[in-house]
């Protein structure tokens, strides 16, 4: 079985958000004060993840990611890691965390079977940390990435979501610090995704010109990377940086969209099935859930859900459609 939808792309790949909750306020994620978080009735049980999981999976899902708010914050979440690892046919089942507590973690996940984790860090400077998540402390995302590392998590993925005036100017560090660790460092463009993502509008910067302040900032070479099964309808596109084995990635979701090969779903905290970033289109799963709907019902309620995926997003078509959600709502 497989999920197609109405233009052909193969839906492989969930993003699961297990909380609304973090532990800090990145300001183009949340917005001021927060947003109203879902109650404790309001969010998927453990439970009802691994079941809607499972039928992902039959349905042809190969590849999820567990995200949040913040992931590491979900009480038993180690134990949802070793239930969803032990389906057969998920192929990889990885993490986005902001590291705060991946320190303490980062050995049980991976004995649980987590396979990677995607981790964000904007900056290296600890002022500019304190400004971006309005008043993190950056110290335990450093211990939290060598966590990482010496677990076995690999790759672990640094995702910098790119800022004029605010952090762009770190870019040859950024790349210099993932040359040390062997991470792999993806640049990300802003989104206009919620109030909180709005307000970054101002400090975007495209694509191209991450590129090019990476090759003159810091004089790196990026060789082009062929796109593996791996990365296949990933959103990224790779270099490697010359004389050593780490790779970059750009996902420039606004000054070139990857539309035309987007292979995923995101699945929030609350049961809503989310078809594309930029839209406002998403389909209820938990309400026929707990009113007793069979496995077969809501497999065809996913299906349908598939047909409506839209062929790209509309984040250029006004502020009612980026404005109704916050990524801190949908998992990044």
């Amino acid at each position: 079985m497989a999920l197609i939808d109405s233009f052909g792309r193969a839906i492989r790949y969930l993003r699961i958000s297990v909380t609304d909750r973090c532990n800090l306020q990145c300001e183009y994620c949340r917005p001021a004060g927060g947003p109203l978080m879902p109650t404790h009735q309001e969010m998927l049980t453990l439970e009802e993840i691994v079941r809607l999981c499972r039928l992902f999976v039959g349905l042809g899902i190969d590849r999820m990611r567990l995200t949040g708010g913040e992931p590491l914050l979900r009480r038993n979440l180690i134990w949802l890691v070793t239930e969803l690892t032990a389906l057969p046919g998920l192929d990889e089942l990885s993490l986005t965390t902001n590291a705060m507590l991946l320190d303490r973690f980062a050995p049980e996940l991976r004995r649980a079977g987590l396979g990677r984790v995607n981790i964000s860090l904007d900056t290296l400077d600890p002022e500019t940390f304190a400004r971006i998540t309005r008043g993190g402390q950056l110290a335990p995302v450093l211990a939290g990435i060598e966590a990482a590392v010496a677990a076995g998590l690999h790759p672990v993925k640094i995702n910098m979501v790119v800022m004029r005036d605010v952090n762009a100017h770190e870019i040859p560090a950024m790349i210099a610090f993932a040359v040390r660790y062997g991470l792999v460092l993806r640049f990300i463009e802003t989104m206009p995704v919620g109030r909180a993502g709005m307000r970054t509008t101002p400090h975007f910067v495209p694509a191209e010109e991450i590129v090019a302040l990476a090759r003159a900032g810091g004089g790196a070479e990026l060789i082009p990377v062929e796109r593996s099964r791996e990365r296949g309808s990933g959103p990224a596109r790779y270099f490697r940086i010359a004389g050593s084995d780490t790779e970059v990635g750009i996902i420039s979701a606004l000054s070139r969209h990857f539309c035309d090969t987007c292979n995923r779903m995101r699945l929030t905290s609350r049961g809503e099935l989310v078809l594309c970033l930029g839209n406002v289109d998403q389909v209820d799963l938990k309400t026929p859930l707990r009113a007793g709907a069979s496995d077969a019902e809501l497999v065809e309620i996913i299906r349908a859900a598939v047909d409506r995926k839209p062929l790209r997003h509309h984040f250029d078509t006004g502020p009612e459609v980026v404005e109704s959600r916050e990524m801190s709502g949908l998992g990044g």
